[in-house]
């Protein structure tokens, strides 16, 4: 255990032995929710994930095809992100993470969703069923599907086509418009007004905290502005908001995209969305000023942290995260119980 992890495990003992722990909602998808899960495990015991739900590829998207169901994947990766430290929660991490190999149809799939899947079957509910396995996990927190039902991203994007680079054309799929080497316009979902899970809804209005990204911008984080009702309680709710930034473009759906720039799409998708904070690592912020004005535009301040891993990868670090998600928590104006 490091020093890090030390100190933030006896912040959080303080904040229970006081039954004062923040209300957090974390909503993403992939691996930049895994990420700020991670992190914000460590610091509370109140934590509710809200994820996407309109991954195509993959095991996801071959149990989608097949049955009909809700794309189990990033659902499972929220789940895992918040198993413990301890060798129970390390072992059904990795376990429920194991994907099969084989020349058979099992292959690629991975245990996790198998498990989700089954249990959605078994239950026909998809928040019981996420509930039951994160019981089994020994999670810390509970894992949501944003809406209960499936989506399709579709995404405007300008030279799709390489060989037509001004041609604007719809893409149809995460998987595709993550890959696109054009460049995204706009994203919308199919159906248009999908309906939220009301639990999600419920624990955006009532959290003390909402936090939104890091993770693919167009098709893990902007889609959650997509669903009517989540974006009607992102705006009402009394909690404060941080918008959390990548460490880097994304190859494809965010190419070329500076920090500032990410803001400015976000709030073409929903331009009545504020934000009280927006995090980024300082080192991945050539422009700072920009971000600044950026970040006014849409009602907050900019936070500038470590947060990636000290290998120079761009992959965010759960302790360095959960300091930096900490330190706003303290710091930016105290509204709930618990403080």
């Amino acid at each position: 255990m490091t020093i890090r992890t030390r100190r933030l495990r006896r912040l959080v003992g303080s904040r229970t032995s006081r039954g004062a722990q923040p209300k957090v909602v974390a909503l993403g998808g992939g691996m930049g929710l895994s990420a700020s899960l991670a992190a914000l495990r460590r610091i509370t015991g109140d934590l509710t994930a809200v994820v996407t739900v309109a991954d195509d590829g993959g095991s996801s998207g071959r149990l989608r095809d097949e049955l009909g169901v809700l794309p189990p994947g990033d659902l499972r990766k929220a789940l895992a992100a918040l198993c413990g430290d301890d060798d129970w929660g390390q072992t059904w991490a990795r376990v429920i993470q194991h994907r099969f190999a084989s020349e058979g149809e099992l292959h690629g799939h991975a245990v996790g969703n198998l498990l989700i899947v089954a249990l959605w079957e078994q239950l026909g509910d998809h928040v019981e069923a996420l509930d039951l396995v994160g019981k089994l996990l020994g999670a810390h927190g509970r894992v949501l599907p944003m809406s209960a039902v499936p989506l399709e991203l579709q995404a405007f994007v300008r030279g799709h086509d390489p060989s037509r680079p001004d041609e604007v054309s719809t893409v149809r799929g995460q998987a595709t418009v993550a890959l696109t080497p054009g460049e995204v316009q706009s994203v919308h979902l199919v159906p248009n007004d999908p309906p939220a899970v009301p639990e999600a809804v419920e624990a955006v209005l009532d959290a003390d905290w909402v936090v939104l990204g890091p993770g693919s911008w167009f098709s893990s984080v902007i889609p959650h502005l997509l669903v009517p009702e989540l974006l009607e309680a992102l705006t009402d709710t009394k909690a404060r908001r941080v918008l959390s930034l990548n460490l880097a473009p994304q190859p494809g759906e965010t190419d070329g995209f500076s920090p500032q720039r990410h803001l400015e799409v976000l709030a073409r998708h929903a331009p009545k969305l504020a934000f009280d904070v927006v995090l980024a690592d300082e080192a991945a912020v050539p422009d700072q000023g920009s971000l600044c004005e950026a970040a006014k535009r849409l009602g907050g301040t900019v936070e500038l942290a470590p947060v990636a891993r000290p290998d120079g990868s761009p992959k965010h670090d759960p302790e360095l995260l959960a300091a930096a998600y900490d330190r706003i928590f303290r710091m930016h104006g105290r509204i709930g119980p618990w403080r």
